[in-house]
């Protein structure tokens, strides 16, 4: 990629980087996104999105993904999938190192999103894509008529343990307290499907030969271990904001998120923060998409000099 200097530079396609690209592109402005896997971010490993507005009858992440990185295109928005390895946000113009090569711009929309939180068990790292998943909607169907354990208890895990329950002989949800914390709109369809809950209990460990074979249980309050035969775990206990590459250079809160306030804006002049990846009360694909709406009014701001 040859070195280029652009007036929004955009770290991520999810939701909330293709808004503010759309946004930034249809005010005059140079657009460039960087992506390191594909458009959606974790919105493209989503089956069906059922609170997205628009659809009637939900949408595919995938292709709603599609649709919003065609939607910046038309606009002459510019995609590059490269790995953003190094980032200079003080300096003018701000300097983001690539596996591509190195690219400049006036502003940065910071828009990593999250990765998924490990559970951190033996056996864990090892099965990683032999066994052990962290997308349903992924990996789903290689688990088709099999048995699968999903560790977890948010909406996350509940989403998972339907979209597993329609593929999998049996689904086995352990959460580590005694009821979910997930919305109430999946608690009745989950008691009428094939899900066996095992509360107050957690996974410690992950037991495999060249494969998974199997769960360790341990229950919380007794301490109790049982082991769970299995052919798959998927892990679904939230994730871990993608901020590690900022290196002090943006003020981050306790959790690591970035903190900035409902201007988007960072403690970084011209830097501003999108998406799951900023500190929220809720992080939606339509708060991410609010996010890059209001990034791109205040990059303009900036580029204009006000």
């Amino acid at each position: 990629m040859k070195q280029k200097e652009y007036d929004v530079v955009i770290v991520g396609g999810g939701p909330g980087g293709y808004t503010a690209a759309l946004y930034a592109a249809r005010s005059g402005f140079s657009v460039l996104v960087l992506e390191k896997l594909s458009p959606g971010g974790q919105m493209a490993t989503t089956g069906q999105i059922d609170n997205y507005p628009g659809f009637e009858e939900g949408v595919d992440g995938f292709e709603l993904a599609a649709k919003m990185k065609k939607g910046a295109d038309r606009f002459g928005v510019e995609t590059a999938f490269a790995q953003v390895e190094e980032m200079e946000l003080t300096s003018t113009p701000k300097k983001l190192a690539t596996s591509e090569g190195v690219v400049l711009g006036r502003t940065v929309i910071l828009a990593m999103g999250a990765s998924p939180r490990e559970l951190d068990v033996p056996g864990e790292r090892e099965m990683r894509g032999h066994g052990v998943a962290y997308c349903a909607a992924c990996d789903g169907m290689m688990y088709k008529n099999k048995t699968v354990v999903i560790a977890g208890g948010g909406n996350s895990a509940a989403a998972d343990a339907l979209l597993l329950s329609k593929i999998c002989k049996e689904v086995h949800l352990v959460h580590r307290r005694n009821e979910l914390r997930a919305s109430r709109i999946y608690m009745e369809p989950l008691k009428n499907s094939n899900v066996i809950f095992h509360w107050n209990t957690r996974v410690t460990g992950i037991l495999h030969e060249k494969r998974v074979i199997g769960a360790k249980l341990e229950d919380v309050a007794t301490k109790e271990i049982s082991y769970l035969p299995c052919d798959g775990i998927f892990v679904a206990i939230g994730r871990v904001p993608d901020t590690a590459i900022l290196k002090e250079q943006v003020t981050l809160d306790s959790h690591g998120y970035i903190q900035a306030d409902e201007t988007t804006r960072t403690n970084i002049p011209g830097v501003f923060a999108v998406g799951d990846i900023r500190s929220k009360p809720l992080r939606q694909i339509i708060t991410a998409a609010s996010d890059g709406a209001v990034a791109s009014k205040y990059a303009e701001e900036f580029l204009n000099g006000m």
